[in-house]
């Protein structure tokens, strides 16, 4: 729970505000752009929300924060029921964000896909009896699918839970060693239906993303959209393998989707061609760039 006593000099004076233990994981700037900007490496509020709609956003992205940095002098709590029963948020067709963002991903995201073969769980949120009882009206889960080590949080119990299979690559398998489906090799493989592993290695050795309806492309922490550069980007930190990073990037030109959904940073929604050139920009890019931080 946010600390009235911590609130950040930087936040508009007003009812919402964020505290001194935000850890700049984007989450709120993601739910609600309007009210929430980075100030300093952190989060701030940059305008009170007045309007219905910033009401709510803003009261999602309260409930998102992984850390409860975000706090109100007063509550409204008709928008908090409204902003508890939005997630999972859809985003679009049978696809949702999970909301409630945990710490132990650093507030990485978790997204759900509603499917006549078995629902999927994309990297996990918190383990909330609200997303449960959302998830078995939905119909349940069948896999959970780890994009890489660092955003496995509570899989193992919704796994559990739901009797999900989950699906990680064999070298970040530490991080789930009980996991029922284990992804070996670099090369894009068939899963089930309409879904596809493609291999990733850059950021950690293990990273992989999928591939849903030559549509959806769930990223992991391998590629997102930034707004202030206005384009893709990758990781600048923290990479296993510069080289194979660079590679894998590449590899996803040869696959066509429209949206890319990421576990920190921006998503975006982009027509096939156009995210093929924004892809093209970020290589690119990279290629341009000197060294990084490893692992």
């Amino acid at each position: 729970m946010a600390n009235p006593a911590k609130r950040l000099p930087t936040n508009t004076p007003g009812n919402f505000y964020v505290d001194a233990t935000c850890i700049n994981c984007d989450t709120c700037r993601q739910l609600a752009p309007r009210s929430f900007v980075e100030i300093d490496d952190l989060s701030s509020v940059r305008h009170q929300p007045r309007e219905t709609s910033e009401m709510l956003q803003a009261y999602q992205a309260l409930l998102a924060c992984p850390v409860g940095s975000i706090g109100v002098e007063e509550t409204d709590k008709t928008v908090v029921r409204e902003a508890m029963h939005s997630f999972p948020l859809r985003l679009d067709g049978s696809v949702y964000y999970c909301g409630f963002n945990s710490e132990k991903s650093f507030g990485g995201n978790s997204y759900f896909v509603e499917h006549p073969g078995g629902n999927w769980l994309i990297d996990s949120p918190r383990y909330m009896p609200h997303l449960i009882d959302a998830f078995e009206r939905l119909g349940g889960i069948a896999f959970i699918f780890l994009t890489h080590e660092d955003d496995v949080a509570d899989a193992a119990r919704y796994a559990k839970r739901f009797g999900a299979q989950r699906i990680i690559h064999r070298a970040d398998m530490d991080a789930q060693p009980g996991a029922e489906w284990v992804i070996d090799g670099t090369e894009p493989q068939h899963l089930v239906a309409d879904f596809r592993v493609i291999p990733v290695p850059g950021h950690t050795e293990g990273s992989i993303a999928l591939l849903h309806a030559n549509r959806y492309l769930f990223s992991g922490d391998h590629l997102w959209w930034d707004r202030e550069l206005g384009g893709l980007d990758v990781p600048n930190v923290y990479v296993w393998n510069e080289s194979a990073l660079i590679a894998s990037t590449e590899r996803l030109l040869h696959e066509s989707f429209e949206w890319v959904l990421p576990g920190h940073g921006e998503r975006v929604h982009l027509a096939s061609p156009q995210m093929r050139e924004a892809l093209e920009r970020t290589i690119r890019r990279r290629k341009s760039r000197g060294r990084v931080v490893t692992r």
